[in-house]
């Protein structure tokens, strides 16, 4: 699960000379065929994402309520069909945005945000866009808010599980197993959910784009410092770096 959430942070990261370049430049354009490619691709790495991290939550209510039976039910074979599962479920949900109407683009070609975002490139269609929001909606439900509730009710489970456990160091122990996917979980939902599941207005259009940073560049940043964080090796390093420092 965390190769295929470093690979997924690779490929968010493809995208990023593309904002570089329209960031230095004094009018940066792109075209048509370009922008929806990119837009596509970045829904479908977002909704995989959704997905893996639902999955990477069972993993973890396995790992804590089933201890005895980790191995058997979180087998290779069983963690390789619930990957496939997030990148094949991901792009069949993809699918759906090309059942509604396409629309089209015939008065300004200005996109208030540093890419090609779904959103944006909705309010500049000139066409009825009523069919387009209703798939964005539903898919947003069916990819944050269902997998979202799903990691809730783990997680309740996890606490319930962890609380009975009579050791603190135990305790610890368990909750320090999930911390890395909890944050990563808040930061990632957390901006998505703010940014497709709340009412839209014209106003909102400068603060959505620099929320998408969020969980479109900052957190596949993120990511690898935090699960990086959790491994004993990693932590000696960076103690051995901090001793020199100070011995400087």
């Amino acid at each position: 699960f965390l190769s295929n959430l470093s690979f997924l942070d690779l490929l968010y990261h493809q995208q990023c000379p593309q904002l570089m370049v329209h960031c230095l430049s004094k009018r940066p354009s792109i075209s048509l065929g370009r922008c929806l490619a990119q837009m596509y691709i970045s829904r479908f790495l977002g909704i995989t994402e959704c997905l893996l991290l639902a999955v990477m939550a069972y993993d973890r209510w396995v790992a804590i309520c089933k201890p005895l039976r980790y191995s058997l039910v979180m087998s290779n074979r069983v963690c390789l069909q619930l990957a496939a599962m997030s990148w094949s479920g991901s792009f069949l949900l993809c699918l759906s945005d090309f059942l509604a109407k396409q629309p089209r683009f015939c008065g300004s070609n200005i996109i208030n945000h540093f890419a090609c975002e779904l959103q944006s490139m909705l309010k500049l269609a000139c066409s009825d866009t009523r069919s387009n929001q209703i798939v964005m909606i539903s898919t947003s439900v069916l990819v944050l808010l269902v997998p979202f509730s799903f990691i809730l009710v783990a997680y309740v489970h996890i606490i319930v599980a962890v609380l009975r456990i009579h050791s603190t160091q135990g305790r610890t122990k368990a909750f320090s197993t999930c911390a890395s996917h909890i944050t990563v979980v808040a930061l990632f939902y957390g901006a998505a959910i703010f940014v497709y599941l709340r009412p839209q207005s014209k106003s909102s259009a400068d603060q959505d784009k620099y929320i998408s940073l969020l969980y479109g560049a900052v957190t596949p940043v993120l990511n690898p410092l935090i699960y990086s964080l959790r491994n004993k090796d990693v932590k000696e390093a960076l103690r051995k770096l901090a001793g020199e420092k100070m011995n400087c």
